[in-house]
């Protein structure tokens, strides 16, 4: 078994001041092409600490990834602990220099004279190219172990992986399976609820299942060998059986999926929000083809959402999706009325009707994640709707109060 092992580095990292997005998205796409990591690990800006899990780590492994530390500043450390750990010397690249002083003439500005460490490496070294930055990726073996050293820009770090890193290991790597990966995309069951259904489903031995929890959704994923689609596909169709209430999507995150949908049937798209406050706009609105839908976005304030706040939560938001298609002059049009409590209510105007529930919060959460749960709820309601399911889903993040249907006739 190979053994491949990850260092993420740097106080900001260890500390939480921010989120190590580079290290969960190595080990995702490691795992799903036959290299799944045996460790993670991270160190802050020390020396000595760095240069300790350096050695145990490289003398423990077979492959290792370090991110970070490869900046022009005192406390990016990662070529010189390198080069302590690997007895060598650290000397100048005139080719890294050559290709930070180009970078900075391009954009018109004089290359401080601190970056100069940036082309500062281990004698033996091997430059993994930086097009986009200048923080120099570099490989260099310790104690058998092959080291990748890279930047912790997450744009420098995933390129770097995937045009340089991935291709060097898997040439010199070969004894590998490497994993399909197949997504069925979750909304409104637990976790513990969805694997009691999909239990049901017999995985020949070399099939496995992973979940991947993140507010409101669930990524069910199912791993298995390369090779044999047909086999794959069916495992997904019976998956899918199991748990098609909840699925949104396969193989697309729900937004994806939605923007195709919108545009397979050309259909626009307006809004108006009280209790998710521009959530929503935000959100589908960062696929330009759902931009490029869509008509009038608007965001009601406190006293106008005041002024129909008394009024019954379904009539109140129907009307408002109701008006809001008709002013926009759209295909459909989506609302969020108010949210009183933990009590809220969305709606859905069509040509063919025009739909409205009203759901109740089953715990307390954060108001940010109020808005989130309300949006996602709308927007699966939309995408119901487009992909001729049942409107009205089912969620176990709240209790339905009340639903309603009014047919395109009756209005």
């Amino acid at each position: 078994m190979i053994k491949v092992t990850m260092l993420s580095t740097g106080e900001e990292v260890l500390h939480g001041d921010i989120q190590d997005t580079n290290s969960t998205w190595l080990s995702r796409l490691f795992f799903e092409r036959g290299y799944a990591l045996t460790k993670r690990s991270t160190a802050g800006d020390n020396r000595r600490v760095l240069r300790e899990e350096l050695l145990m780590l490289s003398l423990n492994s077979d492959i290792l990834i370090v991110n970070g530390g490869l900046g022009p500043t005192g406390d990016d450390l990662s070529a010189e602990i390198a080069a302590e750990v690997s007895e060598q010397s650290l000397v100048l690249f005139p080719e890294w220099l050559d290709h930070m002083k180009s970078y900075f003439e391009a954009r018109n500005l004089a290359m401080p004279q601190n970056n100069v460490k940036q082309a500062m490496l281990p004698e033996g070294a091997k430059i993994l190219n930086n097009p986009i930055g200048t923080a120099c990726g570099f490989k260099v073996e310790i104690h058998g172990c092959q080291c990748y050293f890279t930047p912790g820009v997450p744009r420098e770090f995933k390129r770097m992986i995937e045009e340089v890193i991935l291709p060097d290991i898997e040439t010199n790597f070969t004894d590998v399976s490497s994993l399909a990966c197949h997504r069925l995309y979750t909304m409104g069951g637990s976790e513990s609820a969805l694997e009691e259904k999909l239990n049901q489903v017999t995985l020949p031995q070399e099939y496995s299942l992973g979940f991947r929890s993140y507010l409101p959704f669930i990524e069910v994923k199912l791993f298995g060998p390369r090779g044999n689609e047909e086999a794959m596909y069916k495992l997904v169709e019976q998956l899918y059986m199991q748990v098609s209430d909840y699925t949104v999507s396969i193989d697309q995150p729900m937004l994806a999926q939605l923007s195709d949908k919108m545009q397979e049937q050309k259909k626009s798209l307006a809004l108006a929000e009280q209790s998710t406050r521009g959530w929503l706009a935000n959100w589908l609105f960062d696929d330009s083809e759902i931009y490029g839908l869509s008509g009038s976005s608007w965001v009601l304030s406190p006293k106008v959402s005041g002024k129909i706040s008394t009024q019954d939560p379904l009539a109140a938001v129907l009307a408002l999706a109701s008006a809001t298609k008709d002013k926009s002059a759209t295909d459909l049009a989506l609302a969020t009325g108010s949210c009183q409590g933990n009590e809220f209510s969305v709606g859905l105007s069509t040509p063919e009707g025009e739909w409205a529930q009203k759901l109740k919060f089953s715990r307390q959460y954060a108001p940010e994640d109020q808005r989130m749960i309300i949006g996602t709820i709308a927007a699966d309601m939309l995408l119901r709707y487009l992909s001729s399911k049942p409107v009205f889903g089912r969620y176990s993040s709240v209790t339905l109060e009340k639903q309603l249907y009014i047919p395109a006739h009756s209005l």
